[in-house]
């Protein structure tokens, strides 16, 4: 049941409603620009991963480094070369409670260039993780 308070001045009527027609053009507004913009914000570096039979990730306290098909190297989405990825790498450890690293390399990228930071993150006495996209012909084990 819905009340109206009116109030009588010189005999006009006054109606103290709340509007809410701006503020559900708001609200649908600022669902739609989440909508828009939160597959945006979750991909981090663009990488193609390449197929393969794999389980879900909780990478949510884990370390993250990307190679891009240039050959780019990202610790936790911050760009380093070479020479920084020996020095980074265990500060970035240091920084999550596990020692579990995924490793997300592009699918056209050399084995070579792969393998060396595949070793340089063992060395570092971490667990190695490669990421891949889920192979549609085969189901994970």
């Amino acid at each position: 049941m819905k009340r109206r308070f009116t109030q009588q001045a010189d005999g006009i009527g006054v109606v103290a409603e709340i509007n809410v027609t701006s503020l559900v053009d708001v609200a649908f507004t600022l669902l739609i620009i989440f909508m828009i913009t939160a597959p945006i914000l979750q991909g981090g570096i663009e990488v193609d991963l390449p197929e393969g039979v794999s389980a879900p990730l909780s990478a949510a306290d884990a370390l993250v480094v990307s190679i891009d098909a240039d050959g780019q190297i990202y610790v936790d989405d911050a760009p380093v070369t070479w020479e920084e990825f020996d020095a980074a790498l265990p500060l970035a450890l240091d920084r999550f409670e596990s020692d579990q690293v995924f490793l997300r390399a592009d699918g056209d990228l050399a084995l070579r260039q792969a393998t060396r930071v595949m070793g340089r993150i063992q060395d570092a006495g971490a667990v190695l993780n490669i990421v891949t996209d889920p192979d549609p012909g085969r189901r994970s084990p």
